[in-house]
């Protein structure tokens, strides 16, 4: 694929990067307690965009998802509203609520409420405020730009301590393609497609049918690879918006192009769900979990989310404890085809490697040593099945006291 597959990150990228799409983020005030942050987020595009988008597998869900299902049937959208400080899920006002969100939005844009996509996150079970939203829907309007992705990322934070934002360039057939994306997600975070959201956009000439299915490819091996607790979110929602204004080719099946737009959106999505792995709530440290040489993609990727998802495991890692039987232990329950007696493992940092096992069994290492590669922010767990050629990886973080403090009182 040649000079197509150079794929660069844009400096300070985000939602708003690709062609056609502005975004703003300001304070509405809808939880009380919020006196500063921004809490309501609008994304525009200046044409019809083609769309698509991964929801929950949480029987629980938010009502803006039913929603935004519905509006989404038409494989088409032009503008997403969300809010965070409440998820808008358990009320049996929340599809009136999250239409009305829907009609406000589009009532200011110019546009029909069915090309709105709509989302919330927050807490559970609580009423959702409409009056900041209808009082400042026309500020939140009139302060779209081509610099307000970053304050959109703001806006949909929770516990979040940094924004996540990000964009990829590249090329389709001489034209250069752009996706930009923003994500917000801390804790309730074990991705099933924390709550989690993302809405990409892209300038590439896609159809809604050939996004959906590059949507699922990437959020495959990105988002769906991520746990911070192991709480599958009522909120988890990942949209797709395309505006086409690149003038590539229209990607309308699967080829050459159609593989070049998802390992962009690939490397975009992961890169992301890095940021919320390294964000879970109280962390200190990003967890990776590499897992090769499986039998099958299926048997790695069990293995990879199994050990990420141990919370000995992220004990273990927030007090720097190089306890790698809690690793065989995850690969043992994982349920997948492995031979334990063929198990290699290091624990791997930008301070050096450390082996710890060879064949299922445990070999000397300096704890002093092991200390010093621990020590580090970010720790990757890297796994060799010895069993074929398949590869996956996972996102997780260290489990710390500041987890249980967050959530003991997260309603107030």
């Amino acid at each position: 694929m040649g000079d197509n597959m150079d794929i660069k990150f844009i400096e300070n990228g985000s939602v708003t990067s690709p062609q056609g799409f502005t975004a703003s983020g300001i304070r509405a005030g809808i939880k009380a307690s919020n006196k500063t942050k921004r809490d309501l987020a609008l994304i525009y595009c200046e044409r019809m965009c083609t769309a698509a988008a991964i929801f929950t597998k949480n029987l629980v869900k938010s009502s803006t998802i039913e929603v935004t299902k519905s509006h989404l049937e038409s494989g088409t959208a032009q503008a997403i509203i969300a809010n965070s400080g409440n998820a808008n899920t358990c009320n049996a006002d929340g599809v009136e609520k999250a239409e009305r969100m829907c009609a406000l939005a589009a009532k200011e844009l110019g546009i029909d409420e069915s090309e709105v996509i709509v989302a919330s996150t927050g807490v559970i079970g609580q009423i959702l405020p409409i009056e900041p939203i209808e009082n400042n829907i026309g500020a939140l309007a009139k302060s779209l730009s081509k610099s307000g992705g970053t304050d959109a990322a703001e806006a949909i934070m929770t516990t979040d301590t940094v924004k996540k934002e990000a964009a990829v360039t590249f090329t389709l057939g001489g034209k250069t393609v752009t996706i930009g994306g923003i994500a917000k997600g801390s804790g309730m975070i074990h991705i099933n497609m924390g709550t989690m959201l993302s809405f990409v956009t892209t300038d590439a000439a896609i159809s809604s049918e050939m996004l959906k299915q590059a949507l699922l490819e990437a959020a495959d091996v990105s988002y769906n690879m991520v746990s911070v607790d192991g709480d599958t979110s009522t909120n988890d929602t990942l949209t797709l918006m395309a505006s086409g204004l690149a003038g590539n080719a229209e990607i309308s099946e699967k080829g050459e192009d159609y593989e070049i737009f998802v390992s962009a959106l690939t490397k975009l999505c992961k890169h992301l769900a890095k940021k919320l792995a390294g964000d879970g709530e109280g962390a200190t440290k990003l967890l990776i979990c590499c897992v090769k040489n499986a039998k099958t993609e299926k048997d790695a990727k069990g293995v990879a989310k199994a050990v990420i998802c141990s919370s000995l495991l992220k004990a273990a890692m927030f007090g720097e404890d190089a306890n790698w039987g809690r690793v065989l232990c995850a690969i043992g329950y994982s349920g997948m085809d492995v031979d334990i007696n063929k198990v290699n493992l290091e624990f791997v940092s930008s301070a050096g490697r450390l082996p710890v096992c060879e064949n299922g069994a445990g070999i000397e290492f300096s704890e002093e040593r092991a200390k010093e590669i621990l020590s580090e922010k970010e720790i990757t767990i890297a796994i060799d099945l010895q069993q074929g050629s398949a590869y996956a990886e996972a996102y997780g973080c260290d489990l710390t006291y500041d987890y249980v403090k967050i959530n003991g009182d997260y309603r107030t």
